[in-house]
């Protein structure tokens, strides 16, 4: 190795600069043009440390028809990343009680947390998404009403989705009959996984379709929301009319209602990316 060189660089570089530029500098000058593998290598710990997540901390709601398993394929790859994650038992009674069940999950945060919510729960996102500690909001296939906004008369603005004709009541508790769970909601999964999901169903109140958000966080909080394109459950127009609306960073993946469980690799890189 040339020391000289090496003591050179070195003292050039300005005191505030990263051992990574160092490095990539001194990689520039002693390794060959057109070894961009080698220089990448050089450094593997240094050069990726710089993408790793800033923000520590994720929340993740679930929606109608589900429980908070439902995230147990992206969970896995959060955590992997270094992530504290945790998956909020929505009880689907009431909008403020499902959203107080949010807002005591993300006080316990040590930091800024990314907030995230499937389906319905995007309602929840919106609404405790303005406590001090979220950090970004993400929307998978998700509500995204503006405050004290009729979601419903929204929603008739655009062709009714087929699941809606699958919900079936038992007293004030509504769920997803098993045809239409299979076929509308969650149809890009295999049968056996579906059949799965449709057994740990978690009923919901009919008063909670009558709540509406006081609050707006997409407003003040940067946003992302993934697109499901293949989507049974809520129209993908009406997706792309949310996500539009808000200015959010904006993913379409060619999924069903679930893509948090048929695409859960693109929905970790979204939270990851919102986690940056």
């Amino acid at each position: 190795m040339n020391f000289k060189l090496l003591r050179f660089v070195v003292g050039a570089l300005p005191a505030a600069m990263s051992l990574t530029t160092v490095a990539a500098a001194l990689a520039q000058q002693l390794i060959p043009t057109g070894t961009e593998k080698t220089v990448s290598s050089f450094l593997p710990r240094t050069a990726y440390a710089q993408t790793a997540p800033r923000v520590k901390n994720v929340v993740l709601v679930h929606g109608l028809f589900a429980d908070g398993s439902s995230w147990s394929e992206v969970i896995p790859r959060l955590q992997a990343a270094g992530l504290n994650v945790t998956s909020v038992q929505n009880p689907l009674t009431t909008l403020p009680e499902a959203v107080d069940a949010a807002l005591r999950v993300l006080g316990r945060q040590n930091g800024p947390t990314v907030l995230a919510g499937h389906s319905f729960s995007g309602m929840i996102v919106t609404e405790a998404g303005v406590h001090p500690n979220v950090s970004a909001l993400v929307y998978v296939a998700a509500r995204a009403p503006d405050a004290g906004e009729d979601y419903a008369a929204v929603a008739k603005r655009f062709p009714t989705p087929p699941a809606s004709a699958g919900v079936v009541f038992d007293g004030d508790e509504g769920r997803l009959g098993e045809e239409a769970f299979l076929r509308d909601f969650a149809g890009d999964l295999p049968e056996a996984k579906a059949r799965a999901l449709f057994a740990v169903q978690w009923p919901f109140h009919k008063a909670l379709l009558t709540g509406k958000t006081t609050h707006a966080a997409w407003r003040s909080k940067p946003s992302w929301y993934a697109v499901s394109t293949e989507d049974r459950t809520i129209n993908p127009d009406l997706q792309r009319f949310m996500a539009k609306r808000m200015g959010a960073k904006t993913i379409e993946l060619k999924a069903s209602h679930v893509s948090l469980i048929s695409q859960p690799e693109a929905i970790a890189n979204l939270i990851l990316e919102a986690a940056r």
